[in-house]
């Protein structure tokens, strides 16, 4: 390497430029070996830099209390509240490494439903690692499904804090 693409390589890591950092695609990629094939799931991701976001398991509690109606309709709030969670860490769902979902009394049936509404909120070309569990309760008698995560942030000058 010649004298002058040092200098020229410092100086990109001492100043860098707007508007380049890295996007989420760079930071997580997804590992499908080709002989797993499960439709809309990757099987699992890399994390190759960034802060880990660990997202607690999100319920179906909206300002009501908790969300009245069937497994879609709180699936849909339980995603809404990841999804602020999410924001307020200044990520998306392009961020989103893994989701673990539990289902209380969990039918194989219900599948394609909660496939349909995930894929409404998740990134669908590279979609987070992921996990289903069918559990007999969850913390409240009408919940019906919980989502907990792990994103990785994206980097603080590409993306604003909470706070701002």
């Amino acid at each position: 390497m010649t004298r002058m693409s040092r200098l020229i390589c410092l100086a990109v890591l001492l100043f860098p430029v707007p508007g380049l950092a890295e996007s989420s695609m760079s930071r997580l990629t997804p590992v499908n070996p080709p002989h797993v094939n499960i439709p809309g799931v990757s099987q699992a991701m890399r994390v190759s830099k960034g802060d880990l976001l660990f997202v607690s398991g999100q319920v179906p509690v909206g300002p009501d209390g908790i969300a009245a109606g069937d497994l879609a309709a709180q699936a849909n709030q339980v995603l809404a509240n990841f999804s602020a969670t999410l924001e307020a860490s200044g990520a998306d769902w392009s961020d989103v490494a893994r989701v673990t979902i539990y289902v209380r009394d969990y039918d194989p049936k219900d599948l394609e439903l909660l496939r349909t509404i995930r894929d409404k909120w998740i990134e669908t070309d590279t979609p987070p690692a992921s996990a289903l569990v069918g559990v007999s309760a969850l913390f409240h008698p009408d919940a019906l499904i919980e989502i907990d995560g792990i994103a990785v942030l994206p980097d603080k000058e590409a993306a604003p804090s909470a706070s701002e």
